[in-house]
């Protein structure tokens, strides 16, 4: 059931396209939304990538008016990514499209049945953030430097 609900949540986004930002940017716009100002290292460390790999991204995301590159205060050679107003705008208006989408689904549910959705999405909500943050913790017992 949980796959089938995942894959019909993935065809109603769809609808919502992404464009012109790719699947792959719009995973840098959603980390820079949340981590502004962090380095290229940094962010291909967080989409498990190689920093070259990552770089390419980024360029294509500040031509389209996405990202903003800026020198560090502290180190001259070490860039800073942040999200553009441009950027910024797009996750909004995607989120837009992405929520009306839901709430014409959402509209043919029964009132109840809707209450209990969000109950569950609630506490899916805190069971995942658990699981994110349990994923960057180092694991007990493990040496450190």
């Amino acid at each position: 059931m949980t796959s089938t609900a995942a894959e019909l949540l993935e065809v109603l986004w769809g609808r919502a396209s992404t464009a012109p930002a790719s699947a792959s940017q719009l995973r840098v716009l959603l980390i820079l939304e949340h981590h502004d100002g962090i380095n290229l290292r940094t962010l291909a460390d967080s989409l498990a990538s190689t920093p070259p790999s990552t770089s390419r991204l980024c360029d294509r995301l500040q031509a389209a008016g996405f990202v903003e590159r800026v020198a560090s205060p502290d180190d001259r050679r070490e860039l800073r990514l942040h999200l553009s107003g441009r950027g910024r705008a797009f996750l909004a208006d995607l989120r837009a499209r992405r929520e009306r989408e839901l709430q014409t689904v959402l509209a043919r549910m029964p009132a109840a049945k809707r209450t209990a959705l969000v109950e569950g999405l609630e506490a899916f909500c805190d069971a995942a953030a658990l699981r994110i943050h349990d994923a960057g913790a180092p694991e007990s017992g493990s040496r450190t430097a």
